[in-house]
């Protein structure tokens, strides 16, 4: 199984969104398309809702491909805004 680590930006993304983002779906439509038919897995179930949001944690599974959702990466100091 490919397995595909993505960072939250914030603190959630929603299953449609997340797809799309991975390349899993090529478009927001056919993302719909697949959620609607039952074929995306969040945490084990099927999932049927593409505006289900999506947490630190949770894992999708979409044919052979899974991807596991991390919470966002603290900028470390060099990457801190000046002040």
């Amino acid at each position: 199984m490919n397995s595909i680590d993505f960072e939250l930006r914030g603190d959630h993304i929603t299953l449609d969104a997340l797809l799309k983002a991975t390349g899993m779906a090529g478009s927001g439509g056919a993302a719909k398309v697949l959620i609607a038919q039952g074929k995306a897995q969040v945490n084990g179930e099927a999932e049927t809702r593409r505006g289900r949001k999506l947490r630190a944690g949770d894992a999708v599974v979409l044919g052979e491909a899974q991807v596991r959702l991390h919470a966002p990466s603290l900028p470390t100091p060099d990457q801190a805004e000046p002040r």
